[in-house]
């Protein structure tokens, strides 16, 4: 078994101030009570999400038909799990006590033998267990299994932990590899992440072996969900398995043989997450060998500039290497929040930088590209260029809004947002032997434990906005460990100092880490990362993004606005040698946005001709302006693309 005191839990990790602070008090106080009216159906002009009322139907409380997406439960469990997080950062007894009733109501819906779906429950009773391809059962239980962890771990209390268990213990009473079992595997991976948690919080190895049982008997001949489809007559829910086939489900090998990235992009990562997890706990090297092999396809192929992944519409899902299109993509905040869910399991196995940096890149680009800066409106597909009246009249481009949005029938993005800033912490920290990696800049304090003495490391910065990053090392009494800090692969210039001392990067760098190996007291670190306006090419094989740049400082992604540059971004052409200048922008919450000397192109012969030659292009200068990815379409909107033409 391996060792997984690496983790570091949320509650030994404070954010108090900085670019983050910001993001998890917004969540608390904007979000978690938005969604909670949300998911009651009591905003006004938003698509009613119909969760809370599910389940008071399936409880016996009030009389109706159960309404909304068949895996509706999981928006319930989501933000419960959010609500958890929060409670360890903010204290709230309002909070706690509305958690608490959505408990009992989720209890009361489970039936004797632990079976809880309120879809089924209301509307099928009959048919549970027979449509895992389409149906999501097993990805509704994960959502719930990880609230609960995350409420146990938060208030102490274990009446949804028990609810969890009791769920767990009938689902592996139903599957598995014994004969009397049904050998199914989810058709949305959740749940084998989610077993996970609830096996190192419980220490029972049942959970840890259900998981790894639906990750091996995964893509193995005959497929279940053929078996399955036959014996209940063909009928599908969705009609996707005849559309994409098993390669949109992750079935068309088994897990250990799969090469790329395939087939629903969420699905896949929360995928490989569990695969990473279960390689974690058993040392099955040929599963991380795999994991490597999908994060290597993934994030070197099909990932884009903004840590978003899946580029088709059709099935939410990914399609071969380098097919990147800007306009039409569906880059589902989700699948971002599920890729940091990767990397972060992947850092417990091999604390590379490779997993930071695409941590970094999705968290501060996509994730929070998917809420508003007040909390109360969400993007489900990121796109990086908008034409707003393509949008609206370009059938093939109606996924994409260039404006948030209130609420979604298919509300799945806010709650995982909100659920993943607010635990955070986290993400920062990991532990291994004598050692502690730093793998995000965030101005916060670990408080932990080695060699029985306690430590504390606290950061103070302005990240991403400033390049400096003081570090405070503090130890009841002397103790030696290593500090590792990641320099990310998009510096090229940095410098750390110990008590004033320059370090010499070169002989101390580990994979992308600079690890300070010492006797630590009271210590001073100040980390220098260099953050010069970056022009970021992409691989030629990127067809869409040939002769064009994208501009990035630090780990932000920067893109163009109509509300600062007019309409027809398309026009604009930036020169190889402009000059860059940072401002603040109060108006987006101190951002820093970036303007620059440029060219649009003009066409004054141009008439009613749609198609010409000779045409005589002259260019006009102009001060163009770029804003943070993240924070785009929070003013008027407007067109907006990311990959600018260079000339």
């Amino acid at each position: 078994m391996v060792n997984n005191k690496n983790f570091i839990s949320s509650k030994k990790v404070s954010i108090n101030k900085g670019f983050w602070s910001y993001y998890i008090k917004l969540i608390k106080d904007a979000m978690i009570p938005y969604q909670w009216e949300a998911l009651n159906d009591r905003v006004p002009n938003a698509e009613p999400s119909h969760v809370i009322k599910n389940f008071k139907i399936a409880a016996g409380e009030i009389q109706g038909e159960f309404a909304g997406m068949v895996f509706q439960d999981s928006d319930l469990y989501k933000w419960l799990e959010a609500v958890s997080y929060s409670l360890i950062v903010f204290p709230d007894t309002e909070l706690e006590k509305t958690a608490d009733e959505v408990i009992d109501l989720i209890a009361k819906v489970q039936q004797s033998d632990g079976y809880l779906n309120t879809y089924f429950t209301i509307k099928e009773p009959d048919k549970k267990w027979t449509n895992l391809r389409d149906c999501h059962e097993l990805y509704c239980a994960g959502h719930l299994i990880e609230a609960a962890v995350a409420y146990y771990e938060a208030t102490g209390k274990k009446k949804l932990l028990d609810v969890a268990c009791r769920f767990a213990d009938h689902i592996d009473s139903v599957f598995g590899p014994e004969p009397n079992k049904k050998k199914g595997y989810p058709g949305h991976e959740e749940i084998e992440l989610a077993l996970i948690k609830l096996y190192r919080v419980t220490n029972n190895v049942k959970y840890l072996n259900l998981s790894k049982y639906f990750i091996d008997e995964r893509g193995k001949r005959p497929l279940y969900f053929e078996i399955e489809a036959k014996e209940r007559g063909n009928t599908n829910f969705f009609d996707l398995w005849d559309k994409l086939g098993p390669k949109y489900f992750q079935v068309h090998l088994p897990v250990k043989e799969q090469t790329t990235a395939e087939g629903h992009a969420v699905r896949a990562v929360y995928l490989y997450s569990g695969m990473a997890d279960v390689a974690l706990e058993t040392g099955d090297q040929s599963l991380i060998d795999a994991c490597k092999r999908l994060w290597d396809n993934l994030t070197k192929k099909r990932m884009y500039i903004t840590g978003s992944i899946g580029s088709m519409s059709i099935g939410e899902s990914l399609t071969f290497d380098y097919d990147l299109p800007n306009d039409t993509n569906y880059s589902e905040t989700c699948a971002s929040v599920g890729l940091v869910f990767f990397a972060h399991r992947m850092l417990q196995i091999d604390p590379d930088r490779q997993y930071s940096d695409v941590m970094e890149r999705a968290l501060y680009n996509t994730v929070i590209s998917g809420m508003s800066l007040d909390g109360k409106k969400f993007f489900y597909v990121n796109p990086l260029e908008v034409w707003p009246e393509a949008c609206e009249k370009n059938k093939v481009k109606s996924h994409v809004k260039y404006t948030r949005q209130p609420w979604f029938g298919c509300a799945c993005c806010p709650p995982n947002i909100a659920r993943l800033l607010t635990s955070l912490g986290k993400y920062i920290y990991s532990k291994k032997d004598k050692e502690i990696f730093v793998h995000l800049y965030v101005d916060s304090e670990l408080k932990e434990k080695i060699s029985e003495n306690q430590v504390s490391i606290r950061q103070s910065t302005q990240y991403p906005w400033d390049e400096k990053i003081d570090i405070e090392v503090d130890c009841e009494k002397e103790t030696e460990f290593a500090l590792s800090l990641r320099i990310p692969g998009w510096c090229k210039e940095a410098k750390i100092k110990v008590n004033n001392e320059e370090i010499d990067l070169n002989s101390v760098m580990a994979k992308g880490y600079a690890k300070i190996n010492r006797i630590w007291k009271h210590d001073k670190v100040e980390v220098y990362l260099s953050m010069p306006v970056m022009r970021i090419k992409a691989n030629p094989n990127v067809r869409e993004d040939e002769g064009k740049v994208a501009i990035q400082r630090g780990p932000i992604v920067y893109c163009l606005e109509e509300v600062d540059n007019g309409k027809n971004l398309n026009n604009i052409v930036l020169p190889t040698d402009s000059k860059f200048e940072i401002k603040k922008d109060k108006d987006l919450n101190d951002v820093c946005v970036i303007e620059t000397d440029a060219f649009r192109e003009k066409y004054d012969d141009w008439n009613d001709e749609l198609y010409k030659s000779d045409v005589k292009v002259s260019y006009e200068k102009t001060r163009i302006r770029f804003v943070p990815y993240f924070a785009w379409a929070n003013r008027t909107p407007g067109e907006m693309e990311v990959w600018v033409r260079e000339k």
